[in-house]
């Protein structure tokens, strides 16, 4: 009995050190992102009537060399104005293609906004070179080793054959170099977040060259990013045969340098794959030939001037040569949207890209995150409320395990029959260890007791909850989804806090305050199961015990509300089976006597209070006269 409760107290003390690094090292780092977002938005719209620039041409050096950082406009609105641009305008996208360098720097998601307010900005993946945070994709063509041939630059502006990309109609991109070399590219949009872009060279008569298409995804500036563990923010690829490789911003920085002003890694002779950045919810990769050798490259540069750092995922295919009757010709795609795990299932599927679905991080359990996943949402379907698709899973999971879980807390039970012959040993063998184990195994064995059965409800319990806990956090299908009442996001905390009555108090707690209704509720549903067993004879332990579902109710209060409502039911499901299996075994619930016991613990120190000391009998008093 000794090892189950040292065994139970590992497991909560482990779980304890995996969600306390999140809520004094993630929670922390995510709050001071928010507060700089804010910042920066303050200071852009102040200087929102400030001039417009002038947009300084960039040189066509090679992909793998810093470049230095245009002229940075005070907003986004004024980087986009004064540029000639084609539209994009399709039902799920919004923005432009800059014929200057034939850019796509403007993406903005109609169907995502900042805030669950419907009225508020749509959320923007891709920005120019020169605004504040700079995030955009650019695909072009390199001379050969030692070739002088003239190629589009940054600064060469196209020209389109038409001012709006839409789903149905494409865009056609033209620039004559003027030496017998016509450069095309066909851009297209699908319904819902990949271009495909298919560039051409056409050479006249008597023109030859060697030409080597790249293309790449680049962000100037270090991005606001969320801080967790759990979740990658950064660099990225499937690269063939080398598989998955991620790159965070600040380890890329790390890296040993590959000169005074970048660092990065190669990977040469990657066959099939894709390469990008990705944030919490959006992401953009390029995405190459499935059959075509490519290099890639993650870098991070620093102009000399001391500008923003400037991270590069870049793609480099095989040299190709073009010639009178033969172009040369490269078709490369580029997905910038939203990372819906439906959407991006159907592009792997489809398009046969390889291992797009990773484009997601479902974390190292993807095979029990992805399956919770798809029941969640499939439920999510019929129901139409994803807080009840997540109360429906719990009910399903109980019910998977309901055998070895029945098993379980039979064995429980049957621990409890035997107390007393326990004891009993115990007190015969009180000072040989080995023959009182001996004689205990043999108890079991008679009882048919399984001693450590009672620990795997616990056991089963942990993966799964990381899983859901992974499937609210990084998919975007939990954004913003309602439950009822005050839960208007079940991928953020419960907005509520008991410090300021809930609301009543017009006060702000700071947010090591916000412990909400549902972190309360899961506290006293923790706190329940807790009292289902008897007290440990312990007082380490039983100290740890009674204090844990505060501990928990703390830690938790910061966790997505989704995640404390299933916690809670799951609670409170646990609870009722136990009771049920108990009842039936016919040993007694500890729970009602447990809880008088506190009750009167906290009654006794009143009454102690109350009790006025007897007064000491006078001596004189009982004197005759």
């Amino acid at each position: 009995m000794q090892d189950n409760k040292n065994f139970f107290l590992a497991i909560a003390l482990s779980l304890a050190v995996l969600i306390g690094w999140n809520v004094f090292f993630g929670v922390p780092t995510m709050d001071k992102a928010r507060q700089d977002a804010a910042q920066n938005a303050k200071v852009a719209a102040e200087n929102k009537a400030g001039p417009i620039p002038g947009v300084s041409p960039q040189t066509n050096t090679p992909p793998s060399e810093s470049q230095a950082n245009p002229s940075i406009a005070p907003t986004r609105e004024l980087a986009l104005f004064g540029s000639r641009r084609v539209t994009i305008d399709t039902p799920r996208v919004q923005g432009s293609i800059n014929l200057r360098g034939a850019e796509i720097d403007d993406i903005a998601l109609k169907d995502y906004h900042e805030t669950v307010d419907k009225k508020s900005p749509n959320i923007v993946v891709f920005s120019p070179a020169n605004a504040p945070e700079g995030y955009f994709a650019r695909l072009g063509w390199l001379p050969g080793a030692g070739a002088s041939v003239d190629v589009p630059l940054p600064s060469t502006v196209w020209t389109a054959d038409s001012q709006t990309l839409t789903e149905a109609k494409p865009v056609t991109l033209t620039w004559d170099n003027g030496k017998g070399l016509t450069f095309k590219r066909v851009v297209s949009i699908d319904a819902n977040y990949m271009l495909t872009l298919a560039d051409s060279v056409e050479a006249k008569d008597g023109v030859t060259a060697s030409l080597t298409p790249y293309g790449f995804v680049r962000r100037i500036g270090k991005p606001v990013t969320q801080g967790y563990y759990i979740l990658h923010e950064g660099l990225l690829g499937i690269l063939g045969d080398q598989g998955l490789k991620e790159e965070k911003y600040d380890g890329l920085e790390k890296d040993s340098a590959l000169s005074a002003t970048e660092k990065g890694k190669s990977f040469p002779q990657a066959t099939g794959g894709w390469v990008g950045m990705t944030d919490k919810y959006w992401a953009a990769a390029l995405i190459p030939d499935q059959k075509t050798p490519y290099t890639a490259n993650f870098t991070v540069s620093t102009p000399p001037a001391g500008g923003k750092p400037a991270y590069q995922t870049l793609v480099t295919l095989q040299p190709l040569t073009v010639q009178a009757g033969t172009p040369a010709a490269s078709t490369t795609r580029l997905f910038v949207g939203a990372k819906e795990v439906n959407t991006i299932d159907a592009y792997q599927n489809t398009l046969g890209i390889e291992r797009f679905k990773l484009l997601i991080d479902w974390g190292w359990f993807w095979f029990i995150t992805q399956p919770m996943f798809k029941l969640l949402d499939g439920i999510y379907k019929l129901v139409g409320n994803f807080g009840i698709a997540i109360l429906i899973v719990t009910v399903i999971v109980k019910a998977i395990f309901f055998p070895l879980a029945n098993k379980s807390y039979s064995s429980m039970a049957k621990m409890k029959a035997v107390q007393p012959q326990m004891q009993a040993l115990r007190e015969q063998y009180p000072d040989d260890k080995v023959k009182q184990q001996q004689e205990l195994m043999e108890l079991y064995k008679r009882e048919k007791i399984n001693p450590v059965a009672g620990c795997l409800p616990v056991v089963i319990q942990i993966p799964v909850f990381f899983a859901l806990y992974k499937v609210l956090f990084v998919t975007i299908e939990m954004r913003h989804a309602p439950f009822f009442g005050w839960i208007k996001d079940l991928a953020a905390p419960d907005p509520t806090s008991v410090f300021n009555l809930f609301g009543l108090i017009p006060w702000e707690p700071p947010h090591v305050l916000m412990i909400g209704i549902w972190p309360l509720i899961m506290g006293v549903t923790m706190f329940v199961q807790m009292k289902m067993n008897p007290e440990p004879a312990d007082p380490v332990q039983k100290t740890m015990f009674t204090w844990m579902p505060v501990f928990f109710t703390y830690l938790l209060a910061s966790f997505p509300a989704g995640l404390v409502i299933y916690w809670s039911w799951n609670n409170l499901l646990s609870v009722s089976q136990q009771y049920l299996i108990m009842k039936r075994q016919g040993v007694k619930v500890e729970l009602w006597d447990n809880l008088r016991g506190v009750f009167r613990k906290r009654a006794a120190p009143a009454a102690a209070a109350d009790a006025k000391p007897a007064s000491k009998p006078d001596a004189k008093a009982g004197k005759p006269a």
